[in-house]
């Protein structure tokens, strides 16, 4: 049976729309680290003048933007790896060989950005994840599905045999005592570290800084679990995109309901719920963090996909709608936008800028986190106008296909 043929209109602007509110997402889930806000101890938290409003600002963070964004992000990544199979296998090209060398280049873009501005990249951990589809393609769709539910529910296996085993099974310690001994080389202490960056304003401290981060960033993906969570999001977008649900949204609407019907019946609550315990319950590895281990794990998801069948629900009932619209453009440049986001939270935040962190509360750090994505808006606009590409994306495209692309229209 031959391969459906992809239009470019079935790139859909629905994918795009989606993108650009992971990156509004994203760009909110992230600032609260740009500004130090969470590396300060309750005691400075509570001089802040916001402090009122900032318990019910995190109560809000951890129930409805936490995990839900870069899941979406994730979930876009396993749909776009399914086009370009498809596109290759349409052109009679290797499929394999474009997809591969499109994610050399996504690993070399979190490089750099993982050395060069922020510790916090995701880049290179899709990227390095990624690999790992092409193991997948062959695999059944009832059989995805069953390996889509085993990743994202693994993490409480695993985190229940952190508890049983007192942490002493847990990926993450392995890199722990690295990661302080590159602290302790750099004079970074638990008492410094929210307000190193601000006391240490050059930008060889900055890649100083990045250098002990690493480190700790990648022990923080153990402890979380982050891995096999994202790695089901990539196979959900596999599933998703092989489907190509994304270009035949009035056939799914049907089943666009259900998953938002049971999306938020499961994940509200249980997002509600995590939050409280995130804020006031135990942590691992005691045995009560397990609560918070397993709505997380039940709640993310869930929750998630309710977010991206909703939007959808309101594409198909309002086509051509010019709110939603607004998202597209910085949905199409979403790497550009993402480091874009580094760059401002560094000049904004950081020692080296205007030093903003760890003083800001965080209704204020919210505020500017869609202060700092209106820009992101207003340019991906503005650029997209004269050029068909993002300037990073257009880098991205021509490493990729191995040959130069116009940019301008």
């Amino acid at each position: 049976m031959p391969s459906p043929v992809i239009q470019q209109q079935d790139r859909a602007q629905i994918l795009d729309i989606l993108r650009g509110i992971a990156v509004l997402g994203i760009c909110i889930a992230n600032y609260p680290m740009f500004s130090l806000y969470i590396f300060q101890s309750p005691d400075v938290l509570l001089t802040m003048p916001t402090a009122t409003l900032d318990k019910g600002v995190a109560f809000f963070h951890f129930a409805f933007i936490d995990g839900k964004f870069y899941s979406l992000f994730a979930l876009l990544f396993g749909i776009g790896f399914s086009i370009i199979l498809m596109r290759c296998q349409q052109a009679g090209k290797n499929g394999l060989y474009i997809f591969y060398r499109r994610i050399f280049i996504l690993i070399l873009f979190g490089l750099a950005h993982l050395l060069l501005l922020w510790e916090g990249d995701i880049l290179m951990l899709y990227g390095l994840i990624g690999l790992l589809l092409p193991l997948f393609r062959s695999v059944s769709d009832r059989n995805l599905l069953i390996i889509v539910v085993c990743l994202i529910l693994s993490p409480i296996l695993i985190d229940l045999i952190k508890v049983l085993t007192d942490n002493k099974i847990n990926a993450g310690r392995l890199l722990q005592g690295a990661a302080i001994a590159a602290d302790d080389a750099r004079g970074i202490t638990p008492q410094n570290f929210g307000t190193w960056v601000l006391d240490h304003p050059a930008y060889s401290d900055l890649l100083s800084f990045n250098q002990s981060g690493i480190l700790w960033r990648f022990q923080m993906l153990l402890d979380n679990n982050r891995i096999p969570k994202v790695l089901g999001m990539f196979l959900l977008g596999l599933y998703a995109g092989r489907k190509m649900m994304y270009a035949k949204l009035d056939e799914n609407a049907a089943l666009l309901k259900k998953v938002c019907r049971w999306g938020y019946l499961i994940g509200l609550p249980l997002s509600i719920a995590h939050a409280w315990l995130e804020l006031n319950g135990k942590k691992l590895p005691h045995a009560a963090g397990m609560l918070n281990t397993i709505t997380y794990a039940l709640s993310v998801v869930p929750l998630s996909l309710a977010y991206v069948a909703s939007i959808c629900l309101f594409f198909i009932k309002n086509p051509g709608n010019k709110f939603l619209n607004l998202f597209a453009a910085p949905g199409r440049m979403a790497l550009s936008n993402y480091i874009l986001q580094t760059i401002l939270g560094i000049i904004i935040f950081y020692g080296i800028g205007f030093g903003l962190g760890a003083k800001t509360g965080a209704i204020y750090v919210i505020l500017i986190a869609l202060a700092v994505y209106f820009f992101e808006m207003i340019w991906s606009h503005l650029w997209l106008k004269y050029f068909r590409y993002g300037p990073l994306e257009w880098i991205w495209r021509m490493f990729t296909y191995g040959k130069y692309l116009p940019i301008k229209k």
